[in-house]
């Protein structure tokens, strides 16, 4: 191997070790943060309006009570603000009612989805689920083309990395679960990235799908998602489900 593909290869893993811990750490942070519901922001709404009604309301008998009686203020005024009161309680209400049918409603897909527990799913994911000490991807190559693969643990540290010679057409990489130190890992959520370098060494991603049984369905912050051991997929990302699979693992 020449000086220059030496070079080669350890900016093509730089890379690929960056993408990788930039996705971890984007995971991590997304775990991490809370996200409110509809339906606890409409009972927030609801608790905000029932306050300022309050406020409203002591402010008008204040201003009754003190008025001028020789010259007494307009209702229109008041009888406005009041309808305004009305209208947006109603609104607040129509959200909570919206936000209950749609979790009935996932409520009723999660128990369809249920089906699909032992099948395999693709997805285009980051997320890499190692399951039963393997796990695998896969990607489109053309002969002879440098690929760099790196896989990142949940606090963002490199655990595997390797570089392979892509076949023409569709690609697949199987990892057995064991770091770069040969020791074997848990099963659980990954962030892998895939990166190749052209010949004037611009390194770029290359677009992958990751590959996972399917262990349960469950509710995610703004869609459903598909277990695969302890990693969780959106379904929107998931783009082929294929027949039962013996590898159920965690």
């Amino acid at each position: 191997m020449t000086t220059s593909s030496i070079s080669s290869e350890s900016q093509l893993l730089q890379a690929a070790e960056s993408s990788a811990k930039s996705s971890a750490n984007t995971a991590a942070a997304s775990a991490s943060s809370s996200t409110s519901t509809s339906a606890s922001s409409s009972t927030a709404a609801l608790s905000s309006l029932a306050d300022n009604y309050t406020t409203f309301l002591t402010l008008l008998t204040t201003q009754l009570k003190n008025q001028d009686p020789s010259s007494p203020m307009s209702t229109d005024t008041f009888t406005s603000e009041l309808a305004q009161f009305a209208g947006v309680e109603q609104q607040v209400e129509t959200n909570q009612n919206l936000a209950t049918l749609i979790s009935l409603n996932e409520d009723s897909q999660m128990t369809s989805d249920t089906s699909l527990v032992g099948q395999t799913a693709t997805a285009d994911s980051t997320t890499l689920p190692l399951q039963n000490g393997s796990a695998s991807l896969s990607f489109s190559g053309t002969s002879g083309e440098t690929v760099a693969i790196a896989v990142a643990n949940s606090s963002g540290t490199i655990v595997k990395d390797a570089v392979v010679t892509a076949n023409s057409g569709t690609n697949t990489w199987t990892w057995d679960g064991t770091d770069n130190s040969g020791n074997t890992l848990s099963n659980g959520a990954y962030s892998v990235a895939v990166e190749t370098i052209d010949s004037s060494g611009t390194t770029s991603a290359v677009p992958f799908t990751v590959n996972g049984t399917i262990t349960g369905v469950t509710k995610g912050t703004s869609d459903m998602e598909v277990e695969m051991g302890t990693a969780d997929i959106p379904m929107s990302e998931v783009t082929n489900i294929s027949g039962s699979s013996s590898n159920t693992g965690s």
